[in-house]
C-alpha cells in the first residue's frame, strides 16, 4: 500500500469517542473523507460496520484503521497500543482484504432489495412456526428441506460473531470460503453446516412463506417477509481493515478458537 500522507476521522456520539477525537484533533489535522488516504475510526464493532458501510453506498471506499472506544471492539485496535503519532501508526499498520456479501431478496409481494453484508447475512423465522428453507450452492439443491430457526452466511471476518456464537466455524482470513451455519436445526437434525468456496453463489428459498414467513438480515439491515434470497460475495466492494502489528485481525481469529 502507498504511503498514507492524508487522515479523515469519524468518530461515534459516544462520550468516550469523543473525548478521544478530540485529543486526536488536537495533535493532528485531519481532512474530510473525499481529500484522504485513509480513515480513523473510533467506537465499536458496530460503529466500524456502519462506516464501512457508508463507504460502500457511497462509493468511496477508503482504508480503515480502527480504535476501539466501544466494548467488544474485535475490528478495532487498543487505544493505547502504541505512543506513535496517529500518522505514522497507521503507516506502520498490516492491512487486510475484506471482502463483503451482496444479498439479493426478493419479498413475497415481488419487491427486490439488494444490500451488502461485511459480517453475515441471516435468514430468520418471523413467527413461532418454525421456518422451512431449501438451500441451494452453485447450480445444486443441497438441502430440499430445512426444517429450523433459520441460517446464516457469514464471512471469514464476520465468523467469530453471529456465526460463532451459532456454533459455526471460524475461518481464517484470506481462506476464500464461507460458513453456512443452521440456526437450531430441527431437520435434517444431524446437518451442522458447511464450509464452502467463496465463488459459489447460495440461494435460500422459503418454503410454505404464508403460514412460515422469514426475515432476511445483512449486518444490520432488515427485510421482512421473504420469497427468497441470493448471496454471493462482492469481490469489486472489497474493504480494508488496518491493524497494528502483533494485533492483526488473524490473530484474534485463531486466538478466539482457544478462548475458554
Amino acid at each position: 500500500m502507498a504511503k498514507i500522507e492524508k487522515l479523515a476521522l469519524a468518530a461515534s456520539p459516544t462520550d468516550k469517542a469523543q473525548a478521544t477525537a478530540k485529543k486526536l484533533s488536537q495533535a493532528h489535522d485531519f481532512v474530510s473523507m473525499a481529500e484522504a488516504d485513509a480513515v480513523v475510526v473510533l467506537g465499536g464493532d458496530g460503529f466500524m460496520l456502519q462506516t464501512l458501510h457508508q463507504m460502500i453506498e457511497d462509493e468511496h471506499i477508503l482504508p480503515a484503521f480502527g480504535m476501539n472506544r466501544g466494548t467488544v471492539g474485535f475490528l478495532m485496535n487498543k487505544v493505547e497500543a502504541s505512543r506513535l503519532p496517529i500518522l505514522d501508526r497507521v503507516n506502520r499498520a498490516r492491512s487486510f482484504e475484506v471482502s463483503p456479501l451482496m444479498m439479493t431478496a426478493e419479498t413475497q409481494s415481488g419487491e427486490i432489495v439488494s444490500t451488502c453484508a461485511i459480517n453475515e447475512v441471516s435468514l430468520l423465522r418471523e413467527t413461532r412456526q418454525t421456518a422451512k428453507l431449501e438451500i441451494k450452492v452453485g447450480a445444486k439443491v443441497r438441502i430440499p428441506e430445512l426444517m429450523c430457526d433459520g441460517v446464516l452466511v457469514a464471512t471469514p471476518a464476520g465468523s467469530t460473531a453471529y456465526n460463532f456464537s451459532a456454533n459455526g466455524p471460524i475461518l481464517p482470513l484470506g481462506c476464500g470460503l464461507l460458513a453456512l451455519t443452521p440456526i437450531s436445526a430441527f431437520r435434517p437434525r444431524r446437518w451442522r453446516g458447511a464450509i464452502l468456496p467463496d465463488h459459489l453463489p447460495i440461494e435460500i428459498r422459503s418454503l410454505d412463506a404464508d403460514k412460515r414467513p422469514v426475515s432476511a438480515v445483512a449486518d444490520q439491515r432488515e427485510i421482512r417477509d421473504i420469497a427468497k434470497i441470493r448471496v454471493e460475495v462482492a469481490h469489486e466492494r472489497d474493504l480494508t481493515l488496518m491493524f497494528d502489528r502483533g494485533h492483526s485481525l488473524d490473530e484474534r481469529i485463531v486466538g478466539e478458537q482457544f478462548a475458554i
